[in-house]
């Protein structure tokens, strides 16, 4: 593991597989870097596989305040401290984290899968972040979990997930970051020109598929693409499908 610090102090850890041009990996909600352990033997040959731990779970510190920028400077911090340029892949919250982180640099290749961005109808409905902190003051904290994950990225069967009931110890992380999705407006033009990947499934959330058309028609150089068969969690079910799309993309 290697660390960098963040601008406010705060210690980010990160681990580094493979050779080539660094990809940053920022993993989504509920998860740490090993939620991309899937991808490794996909794309290790050819990147350097950047897999950070985000603020306030793994092997990275955390602050007693929290904020989305706090989030960015972090990814900025580590796509800084790596040779080469970088690309930053972000999968659910960890896409809009690397989008915004992309945004602040103007070149910065991203790629995201199913990037945690609503609409402005969805957000004006949004209660997912009130709903889970009840849960958690009520001391219900599996439930919180379910919750979130349920509404937010469609999972049914939770506890069958890979890193269950692991991510039970992460339930204080969710409503933060919900309210962070939930105060995130979608402008109608991105005022940089980085190029964009954005990668659905064909099986994923209506609402996340909602976002990343819109933000794919906000986007001057983007490309959309719709994975049949996937939902969520298209990384971790199919590595070699999402793995062939970045290469493509890249590549081009």
């Amino acid at each position: 593991m290697q660390t960098v610090t963040s601008t406010d102090g705060t210690t980010i850890a990160y681990e580094r597989r493979g050779s080539g041009r660094p990809l940053v990996l920022v993993h989504p909600t509920g998860f740490t870097r090993h939620s991309w352990r899937p991808l490794v033997p996909e794309l290790a040959e050819e990147f350097s596989l950047v897999m950070l731990d985000r603020r306030g779970r793994g092997e990275s510190g955390d602050a007693d305040d929290y904020s989305l920028d706090r989030e960015i400077a972090d990814v900025r911090a580590v796509a800084d401290a790596v040779d080469g340029d970088p690309v930053l892949f972000g999968h659910s919250y960890g896409g809009l984290v690397a989008l915004e982180a992309a945004r602040r640099s103007t070149d910065t290749p991203v790629v995201c899968y199913e990037p945690a961005l609503l609409t402005e109808s969805e957000r004006r409905e949004a209660s997912l972040a009130r709903e889970v902190q009840r849960l958690l003051d009520a001391g219900e904290r599996r439930q919180a979990v379910k919750t979130c994950f349920r509404e937010s990225g469609g999972a049914e069967n939770v506890e069958a997930w890979p890193n269950w009931p692991e991510c039970v110890d992460l339930a204080e992380t969710l409503p933060r970051e919900l309210r962070a999705v939930e105060c995130s407006a979608l402008p109608d033009e991105f005022d940089a020109s980085f190029p964009a990947l954005l990668l659905v499934g064909e099986e994923g959330p209506a609402h996340l598929r909602a976002g990343a058309e819109a933000l794919h028609d906000a986007l001057a150089d983007s490309r959309l693409v719709e994975l049949d068969g996937l939902d969520h969690g298209g990384i971790q079910a199919a590595p070699e499908r999402v793995a062939r799309e970045v290469r493509a993309f890249l590549a081009g």
